[in-house]
């Protein structure tokens, strides 16, 4: 256990106290929740630059850290539809296209492939946090935040499943 590990677990623990804060009837609780949030999306990136900077990649951080950001964004999304914030139509697309891609991953690898996180999955994933961010604190717009999200999403999971094809890592016949 490394330090850009203990910051992807620090990520995974912050997710019930975000929630805890978010449903409570503490003041201030949804600019309370939107710091939690933002925290724990913080660790996301700091883990990945100190473990590249301090040349400590690990296959503990190769596992849990796509796993931490899947369970931020998937908690909190399906808590932005226990508030009505948002439709669980897009938490379900959302959601569905993180099993798929990892179904393929999953695939890529029993063939010897690896499928590495492109530029497209990070704009997804920065994406997925301003918008649960900006539904969060309950701004103006956040429909739009979200449906950018949703575009990234989708477009990512396309990018992933045409390299996967391309690889030969699937095969439709």
């Amino acid at each position: 256990m490394n330090f850009s590990n203990g910051l992807t677990m620090a990520r995974i623990v912050l997710i019930p106290a975000f929630l805890a804060v978010l449903f409570s009837d503490m003041p201030n609780a949804r600019w309370l929740s939107v710091l939690f949030f933002l925290l724990a999306a913080g660790t996301d990136w700091l883990d990945g630059y100190l473990a590249r900077r301090r040349q400590e990649i690990t296959n503990f951080g190769k596992l849990m850290d796509p796993l931490a950001d899947k369970l931020l964004i998937s908690s909190a999304l399906i808590a932005l539809v226990q508030t009505g914030d948002l439709h669980a139509w897009v938490v379900i697309v959302i959601i569905g296209r993180e099993f798929f891609v990892t179904g393929l991953r999953g695939l890529a690898a029993t063939k010897g492939s690896i499928m590495a996180a492109g530029m497209l999955g990070k704009i997804k994933t920065i994406s997925q946090t301003v918008a649960v961010a900006w539904t969060l604190a309950q701004w103006a717009y956040n429909d739009y935040w979200m449906y950018a999200a949703l575009f990234f999403t989708l477009w990512s999971g396309l990018d992933y499943f045409f390299k996967a094809w391309k690889m030969g890592d699937i095969n439709l016949k």
